[in-house]
């Protein structure tokens, strides 16, 4: 929904008013209305179109009842509704379609209650009791409370240096160890291995999001998705090679949007051709893991990306991991490559390929199916270095509101934006 916020309306607001479609829902109401101290006269007869009309030339009550017996399409309705209601008005929908998908989805749009037709009085009571206190609640209390959210972008410095590894098993362990609600997005639109890794097949999700950003919303989220475990979903692709990548990418940021809303945790495995043709995608990151092996080209890239994101992100926390190092192996020692890039390198991952192997035949992350592994307690040392950036008084931010959230309460954390990452100058 892009339109504005109606401008130049009055200051006061009713506490309450109703749009029912029959007179034996209105008859049911208006006792309960005067009962709790409100005008019956602000119950209206018309469903949600009436109030759609109503509305948009006064302003919205604080808790708003509105009849969806009429409309063919509820959930696309209600967006109309949603333009010309102000924030943090509690909205009650009533109905006769009994349909539990129909109450999920309207539930998780930002809607209070559904009411099923046809109404009696303890029903319409309880429902507007609770609507009442759930107003009256201080929004500081919300505040203080709001989930906090961290976004993690995974870059690997060159192609083979094992970042959808980390990635993959970042947001593995985030949701099965920590048990965070959190969202996987493989951004290799043509050769991602999110899903692959997990023994899942990719869907169309991610590609219809790229087709159509106008349909991304808390509902596209929840169908489009694949569930890995209870708290771990992934937005993956594998487009055909013959399709080149055309967007401009308003759907990617879209997806991190609603992803904010709908989960405590982001993963986003980011091929570095993304970070160059989409630098906002950094716009809400957290954190950076950047993934380097101990040689000359991975050196000269990392103080490049270093730089890049010290110019255009320096908010996010940079997190910088050396990946399958075999000690005597190395092109470049680690004292000279931390030299080289000018930062150090936060946490060393021993190169393990039979722990490898087992995973891809397991169709697991790296650290689920090796968890007893040298390599495997490094990722999950990881994990904690993520997690543990945000502990303390560090607010995190909440995220923009949900295509509905205009009915919702929460506030959103405060955010504090610290310049991070190492001092590197990109070489020629």
């Amino acid at each position: 929904m892009n339109a504005p916020w109606k401008s130049g309306m009055p200051s006061g607001r009713d506490q309450f008013a109703a749009y029912l479609c029959d007179e034996a829902s209105l008859d049911v109401l208006r006792p309960i209305a005067i009962e709790m101290g409100w005008q019956p006269e602000k119950c209206n007869k018309g469903g949600l179109r009436n109030a759609v009309q109503s509305l948009s030339i006064t302003a919205s009550p604080n808790i708003l009842m509105v009849d969806l017996s009429e409309s063919g399409d509820p959930l696309n309705d209600i967006n109309a509704l949603a333009e010309v209601c102000e924030p943090g008005t509690i909205v009650v929908a009533v109905g006769q379609v009994n349909d539990v998908r129909l109450y999920r989805d309207l539930i998780a749009s930002g809607i209070h209650d559904y009411l099923l037709k046809p109404l009696s009085p303890g029903q319409v009571r309880d429902a507007l009791s609770q609507a009442q206190a759930v107003f009256a609640a201080p929004k500081n209390a919300d505040a203080a409370t709001a989930k906090q959210h961290i976004s993690t972008a995974v870059i690997g410095t060159r192609g083979g240096v094992g970042a959808s590894t980390l990635a993959t098993s970042l947001a593995w362990l985030f949701s099965a160890d920590s048990r965070l609600p959190t969202a996987l997005l493989d951004l290799d639109i043509h050769f991602g291995t999110g899903a692959l890794s997990l023994d899942l097949e990719p869907g169309r999700g991610l590609t219809d999001a790229i087709e159509n950003p106008s349909r991304i919303d808390g509902l596209f989220i929840e169908r489009a998705m694949i569930r890995a475990n209870d708290n771990l979903a992934i937005l993956s692709a594998e487009a055909p090679i013959n399709a080149p990548l055309m967007t401009d990418g308003a759907a990617f940021v879209q997806l991190e949007e609603e992803f904010r809303q709908a989960f405590e945790m982001t993963v986003i495995d980011m091929p570095r051709n993304m970070l160059i043709n989409f630098p906002q995608l950094l716009g809400d990151v957290n954190v950076v893991v950047i993934v380097t092996e101990l040689t000359l080209a991975s050196a000269r890239d990392s103080i490049r990306i270093l730089s890049w994101l010290k110019s255009n992100a320096p908010h996010v926390k940079t997190i910088v991991v050396a990946n399958k190092v075999q000690p005597g192996v190395a092109e470049i020692s680690k004292a000279d490559f931390e030299a080289s890039i000018e930062a150090r390198i936060n946490l060393a991952i021993p190169y393990d390929i039979k722990a490898a192997s087992n995973a891809a035949k397991l169709g697991q992350t790296f650290a689920d199916a090796n968890r007893s592994s040298k390599a495997g307690i490094a990722m999950r040392e990881l994990a904690r270095l993520v997690i543990g950036s945000f502990d303390g008084d560090e607010g995190v931010p909440a995220g923009k509101p949900s295509l509905l959230g205009k009915f919702d309460l929460k506030a959103m954390l405060p955010r504090k934006d610290k310049a991070k990452g190492a001092a590197a100058a990109a070489t020629s």
